[in-house]
């Protein structure tokens, strides 16, 4: 035993002496929170240039004075509308709060963030279905010259509308979308850019219903009918509970952000510590195998030791990493008020799952190293286990959303997935019952001992 805690010391000590160690452990975090910040920073990095669109009304022209009067209140304002009386120039927030159309494309500081829409008019001289065709593929050349961006054609029957039949049985049957004299039609060769289609939708639809509500005749007007249709506002709050004078306590508001980031934190965490401490193990019993270091160190110390060693020392190295990155975490909840959130039981099993996890899969990459004579061999022996390992990359979300469901009770209870989902459903509130989370420990325990006896004799076998 003596010898194991010496091998794991020193394996330990290499590791985390290195300057690759404190390189990845600033890296690491950069690279979980990296995709979120570099969303955050370019959500406003688009093309701001302007986009110019057709626009075919076959309605006569009734809805494109509307729907380019909309465009002017959204688009940039002429410089005279930015002066007062005076020729002094408006403070911006000032000018937003009286043009709120106006913040769909300008943030507080006046600056643009998306693109402005210049229409204009494509004139349809006999609406018949082979001139439609004309007019669309001449528009369309016009796209693929990049003379326009796209062009939107508004069917002449868009403002008709029929009131359900209150006699007839079942759900009436929608308009087919192949008729194209009652929707909307949008032709482009970007079809990933979608905000001037959806602006378009927004903008005649509330155009059409109130041209259609006025054709009812009824003594309310659109406001009011609004008021009327508007939904329910939702709450989302825990569940009631007494406090220690046995009084009711008001239940808590749930945030989902925080009810699906936490345990979504735990398990991607977890998952990266594994393949920090359990890859390297692999790739070091290649060195020694090929430098014939292992020979060395066979005359002084079993291979089980020298096995149980290299184990020990990643698990010390995983440890290490756990306690920096969820003493930052902790630390960065308790700073901004999600302490709460963040049960001090949780880290423990999170410890207790990271100790058994890296056991486990650096045991089976251990077997792969002393198995190979070289780095190449490796490759077609790590895939199986790597996609045990992402096991639970496939299903945590299933899993976090319906933590108590019979297939997320079986599948966490699957030894190589045990580690990350059953802590995930851990995280959820209110919890799991605690007979599944020591199940699951056991189990795990079982397979990291079935896969240390295996390892052991492989590596006995292959490491000279």
């Amino acid at each position: 035993m003596r010898k194991t805690l010496v091998i794991a010391a020193r394996d330990y000590r290499a590791a985390v002496r290195t300057k690759s160690f404190v390189i990845s452990l600033l890296i690491l975090p950069l690279m979980m929170g990296g995709s979120i910040a570099v969303q955050a920073l370019l959500k406003d990095k688009v093309d701001v240039s302007d986009k110019k669109f057709a626009i075919i009304d076959r309605t006569g022209g009734q809805l494109f004075d509307k729907l380019a009067k909309e465009a002017d209140k959204r688009n940039s304002p002429d410089s005279k509308q930015m002066l007062d009386d005076n020729g002094r120039a408006k403070r911006v927030k000032d000018w937003l709060r009286n043009n709120p159309d106006s913040r769909q494309i300008f943030d507080d500081s006046g600056r643009q963030t998306k693109p402005r829409f210049i229409l204009e008019k494509a004139e349809l001289k006999n609406d018949t279905p082979e001139a439609l065709d004309q007019l669309r593929f001449d528009l369309s050349e016009r796209v693929r010259k990049q003379q326009i961006f796209g062009f939107l054609e508004i069917g002449p029957d868009v403002m008709k509308f029929k009131l359900p039949d209150v006699k007839a049985k079942g759900a009436q049957p929608a308009p087919a979308r192949e008729d194209d004299r009652r929707i909307l039609r949008y032709q482009s060769n970007s079809p990933t850019f979608d905000a001037f289609q959806n602006w378009a939708q927004k903008t005649l639809t509330e155009v059409i219903e109130e041209q259609r509500f006025a054709a009812l005749n009824t003594n309310l007007n659109r406001q009011e009918l609004r008021a009327i249709l508007q939904p329910l506002p939702l709450v989302a709050k825990g569940l009631s509970s007494r406090d220690t004078q046995g009084k009711i306590e008001e239940a808590k508001d749930e945030s989902p952000v925080v009810s699906f980031g936490v345990p979504a934190g735990m398990i991607f965490l977890m998952f990266m510590l594994v393949l920090v401490g359990a890859t390297p193990l692999m790739q070091g019993v290649i060195e020694e195998k090929m430098q014939r270091i292992a020979e060395v160190l066979l005359g002084s110390v079993r291979p089980f030791e020298l096995m149980m060693g290299k184990l020990l020392g990643m698990v010390g190295v995983s440890l290490t990493l756990a306690a920096v990155y969820l003493g930052g975490a902790y630390w960065a909840a308790y700073r901004y008020d999600f302490a709460q959130y963040i049960p001090t039981g949780l880290l423990i099993w999170f410890l207790v799952y990271q100790v058994l996890a890296v056991l486990m899969f650096g045991s089976l990459f251990i077997a792969i190293g002393a198995a190979c004579s070289d780095m190449r061999e490796t490759q077609a022996m790590t895939w199986p286990v790597m996609l045990l390992i992402c096991v639970p990359m496939f299903v945590w979300v299933n899993v976090i959303r319906e933590p108590n469901s019979p297939f997320a009770t079986w599948v966490s209870l699957f030894p190589f997935a045990t580690p990350m989902l059953m802590l995930g459903r851990q995280a959820v509130p209110p919890g799991i019952p605690l007979w599944q989370p020591f199940l699951g420990v056991g189990l795990v325990l079982l397979m990291t001992t079935l896969c240390v006896y295996a390892a052991s004799r492989i590596f006995r076998v292959g490491i000279l």
